[in-house]
């Protein structure tokens, strides 16, 4: 080379100053794209963790118990006698007192300024007991001494007038008199229950010489002249092996319940009175002497709640048994009190209740939830009456003082406790305890059942069978198409199959709700035959092409094997089809979904089986991809030099590349599980939605991610089933980040273990 020649290329080399500014402005690119990268990892991490803490946020309201503000004590003016009776109107502007000598006073709760009185004429006769009706209902009663009882029914009428709300106090004779004989005798009604159902008003009473009684009253409203006719039978039924101490009747007006003195509770069947029988009895107050002090139905008149002269409170209700007959079953047991239980008053609208005792102490408890959401001793003397707003956000009391107490209440989410959401419980009108999930009914009685346990279940195994379908397949095709299959057909099926990745999964869900799921139902036999014979017919096919002569199997170039699969998958699955007709009537009777049936397994229409192969092919596009670039990232001397010491291409595959690429391999199974435990709408509109805790193939289920979609745009805003949705938010997000935290954990191990290959 000339001197020259040296001297220009000399001249085309960047000087000092340029070198150090090239260096400058690359290691300004390096720090701005490290920077760039590290600001992006950090936003990934706070937006989850932000997205966690917005969801606990939620959540949080669920975790606080019952409170109650500083309580209001006021005396009534021209109060009188004994309080056996308090109420609130719903928006808490109005109450009113109810006293043993008849008189009604309405005040303010607030003030405790007096709005009006009222005095109920009970014509002569003195007050004995007294009992009120679902709460709902305002239906009142008062045993009197002469056999008669005095009905009233407590009302308030709202209006607006000039735009501000009045609430109005009223009072109701719903059997037209207010004093109604019961015993025509004229014993003393020691105990009286009273119930409002359907079928009319019903009277259930103990008298002093000890009989139980029942008067019915049934309406009849004229066409003609609009005047409403009472009917009124009695009945007396078998006396009780004790004296009775409390009465309930249920709405049906079916069954009557009566505790006594000795801590029995007993069931009589009164649905054909005349021929009413004691059905069950059984001890619910364990103590020696104690009794039965107070006794009242929750929302609906399922169950029933009993206090006890010890302090103790149960929840009974009455559960078939294998005979068909109703037995009296205890279902759950609340803290116990540390005094006498005197009062016990249900939620208008829900399945708690109030309580209070002789030691001046108040409960908030909860049935379905099992809970004791407060206690609290809020006088020195015993409660005397308490009461809840209908709305659950204010309760009054009285005690032996004679003044009366309000305060504020914070009860919003009584429903959730780890109990009713992780085990299993005793809901109202099942046989044993139970998960389920069922947030809504057309009732207003209606027990919100908030079990996570069957969608949990439902997530997992929505996942579990599409992992099922999706992961030979997936890791399979991806070690042959990586390793085998030639460069031109891996370039074909490749970009095939990750181009499935891009077909939206509501569209899958759609053709898995209405197009597979009848089909795989119309040809049952098929399915189990594709899964036997295409293995069969697949290996038979290797088989054949070893046999033949090398100058046929080397036309077909090598890589391209594969290929010839094609026809005989497709030639498989004709086949199936075809016979499966035939294959039911030959071994199933004409019909596999109803043989099923006959040997106890359910078959639904829309399955785990449907999800699994619908959520399968969502799947398998992500476990192929990074599968396939696991293996065919392997290096290349790895597998030369296993070839090159004599092992076979199975064998290499087996020893070296199945290894190597092991933690890319186990990388692509937890992302596919992972995609597969967050899918929503293939299994929305798959699976048939329904929240089953079982691993049945041919059953449905309901997911996680599933029910947040269904039931998130109908759940009130605040109230406890919509944060309940965010719990379950919350529960799959913990999924996710368990399960991607162990996948890490393992993956980084198997990195470090094949390395050194």
């Amino acid at each position: 080379m000339s001197t020259g020649s040296i001297t220009s290329a000399r001249e085309l080399l960047p000087q000092g100053a340029q070198r150090k500014a090239l260096r400058r402005r690359r290691h300004l690119k390096d720090l701005g794209t490290r920077s760039l990268v590290t600001a992006a990892g950090f936003g990934v991490v706070i937006s989850l963790a932000l997205i966690f803490v917005f969801l606990f946020i939620e959540v949080v309201p669920l975790l606080r118990n019952a409170s109650i503000d500083e309580p209001q004590t006021f005396s009534l003016d021209n109060q009188t006698g004994s309080t056996v009776r308090l109420s609130l109107d719903r928006h808490r502007e109005v109450g009113t007192r109810f006293a043993d000598d008849g008189s009604v006073i309405h005040f303010r709760p607030e003030s405790g300024e007096t709005l009006g009185r009222r005095q109920l004429d009970f014509d002569g006769a003195n007050f004995v007991s007294f009992s009120a009706a679902e709460p709902r209902t305002g239906l009142l009663a008062f045993g009197l001494d002469d056999g008669r009882a005095a009905v009233v029914e407590q009302a308030f009428d709202v209006t607006f007038p000039d735009d501000v709300r009045l609430v109005e106090p009223r009072l109701d004779f719903p059997l037209a008199d207010l004093v109604v004989t019961v015993d025509p005798e004229g014993a003393s009604l020691e105990t009286i229950a009273v119930q409002r159902g359907a079928t009319g008003i019903g009277i259930a009473a103990a008298t002093s010489d000890g009989r139980l009684l029942l008067t019915r009253y049934t309406s009849r409203r004229s066409f003609l002249t609009g005047e409403t006719e009472f009917t009124r039978t009695s009945y007396e039924l078998p006396r009780p092996p004790a004296q009775p101490t409390r009465l309930l009747i249920d709405i049906t007006m079916r069954n009557l319940l009566v505790g006594d003195a000795e801590g029995n509770l007993h069931y009589y069947d009164i649905s054909t009175p005349a021929q009413a029988r004691l059905m069950d009895s059984a001890r619910v107050l364990a103590g020696n002497g104690a009794q039965v002090t107070a006794m009242e139905f929750l929302l609906g008149t399922v169950s029933i709640i009993v206090g006890g002269s010890d302090g103790t409170v149960a929840q009974y209700f009455l559960v078939r048994d294998a005979d068909n007959v109703n037995r009296i079953t205890r279902i759950r047991d609340f803290r116990q009190h540390p005094g006498a239980i005197t009062t016990i008053y249900p939620e208008y609208s829900r399945k708690g209740f109030l309580v209070g005792d002789a030691s001046g102490s108040l409960g908030i408890h909860y049935g379905t939830s099992a809970s004791t959401l407060l206690m609290k001793q809020v006088s020195e003397r015993a409660i005397t009456e308490a009461s809840l707003a209908p709305r659950n956000n204010g309760l009054i009391w009285a005690d032996g003082t004679g003044e009366l107490h309000t305060a504020e209440l914070w009860n919003r989410h009584p429903e959730s406790s780890f109990s009713a959401l992780w085990n299993r419980v005793w809901y109202e009108g099942r046989s044993q305890p139970e998960f389920v999930w069922q947030s809504s009914s057309a009732t207003d009685e209606f027990e919100p059942k908030f079990s996570l346990v069957p969608l949990s279940v439902g997530t997992l195994k929505a996942a579990f069978y599409a992992m099922l379908f999706a992961m030979p397949l997936a890791i399979f095709g991806a070690i042959y198409t990586a390793y085998f299959m030639s460069p031109k057909m891996r370039g074909m099926v490749k970009p095939t199959i990750e181009v499935m990745e891009a077909l939206p999964t509501v569209i899958l869900g759609f053709l898995a709700g209405l197009w597979l799921a009848p089909f795989i139902e119309s040809h049952l036999p098929a399915v189990f035959s594709i899964v036997i014979l295409l293995p069969l017919f697949m290996l038979g096919t290797a088989f054949g092409w070893s046999r033949l002569p090398a100058s046929v199997r080397q036309r077909i170039p090598a890589g391209w094997e594969a290929a010839i699969l094609i026809p005989v998958i497709l030639f498989t699955g004709w086949l199936c089809v075809t016979m499966s007709p035939l294959i039911e009537v030959w071994f199933f009777n004409g019909s596999m979904r109803q043989w099923f049936t006959d040997v106890g397994i359910t078959y639904d229409q829309r399955n785990a089986l449907v999800v699994g192969i619908a959520m399968g092919f969502a799947v398998i596009p992500t476990i192929f991809s990074i599968a396939e670039d696991a293996v065919f990232n392997v290096p290349k001397h790895l597998t030369q030099g296993s070839l090159a010491l004599g092992a076979t291409p199975w064998q290499t595959v087996i020893g070296v590349v199945i290894l190597t690429a092991s933690p890319g391999i186990f990388s692509a199974v937890m992302i596919g599980f992972g995609r597969a435990v967050g899918e929503t709408m293939i299994v929305l509109m798959a699976t048939g939605n329904s929240p089953v805790v079982n691993f049945n193939i041919f059953e449905g289920m309901r997911t996680l991610s599933a029910n947040i979609a269904v039931e998130m745009p109908e759940a009130a805003v605040g109230a406890t089933h919509y944060r309940l949705l965010f719990l379950a938010a919350l529960v799959l997000f913990g999924f996710t980040f368990i399960l991607n935290t162990i996948a890490e954990v393992v993956r980084q191990r198997l990195r470090t273990k094949y390395s050194s290959l």
